[in-house]
């Protein structure tokens, strides 16, 4: 344990407590309280899969398929459009803000969507399975699962800190103009991650 597993937490950390797409999905879904503990468990296996496929030599592979990374790139960024432009149209029509008042959608559509966040973003694949795989392969054998089992267990506190956190926002976001800023934001991240993959 060690050393690397405490590297490997903060490396992981470093990576993932950002505002992106997965962690806007999670935040909105935590302050909803729809559906928190199934999305946070996702969000942290998915985590832990990426990182020990990417240790495992998954990351190399990967790196070298051009055509993979052109379709996971260009569908992602369709994904992300499209649900920038419907934060866009919460955020400017409003409605459906308070916290106790919604509608809750089905556990299947919300994993589905948290499955696409996840898997439909080319900068999970770098970051986790790229540049997380390569950072540990350098550690030896040994060294590079602790190291492993440090991000991983960095991305179950950041997703339950993030999840189950969110409620001791509900007071400030029982405020229909705070729903709106949120809303805002998420459709501006989307987009700009959108319109980053496109061109980047």
């Amino acid at each position: 344990m060690g050393v690397d597993f405490w590297t490997g937490m903060a490396t992981g950390l470093a990576l993932i407590v950002a505002i992106g797409s997965q962690n806007a999905f999670v935040l909105r879904s935590g302050l909803k309280r729809q559906h928190v503990l199934p999305i946070v468990a996702f969000c942290a296996a998915s985590d832990a899969l990426l990182i020990g496929a990417g240790v495992g030599g998954a990351g190399a592979l990967l790196r070298g398929n051009d055509w993979l990374m052109q379709l996971t790139r260009y569908g992602g960024a369709l994904f992300l459009a499209s649900y920038g432009c419907m934060a866009a149209r919460r955020a400017w029509q409003g409605g459906h803000l308070q916290v106790q008042g919604d509608a809750i959608p089905s556990l299947a559509a919300a994993l589905a969507a948290c499955f696409a966040f996840t898997f439909l973003n080319p900068h999970v694949y770098l970051d986790t399975m790229v540049l997380l795989g390569a950072v540990a392969n350098q550690r030896g054998d040994e060294g590079r699962w602790w190291f492993a089992a440090g991000a991983a267990s960095g991305s179950v506190l950041w997703f339950s800190a993030l999840g189950f956190g969110a409620r001791l926002l509900i007071p400030l976001f029982e405020k229909d103009r705070a729903w709106r800023v949120l809303d805002s934001a998420i459709a501006l991240v989307m987009l700009a991650l959108a319109i980053s993959l496109v061109g980047g």
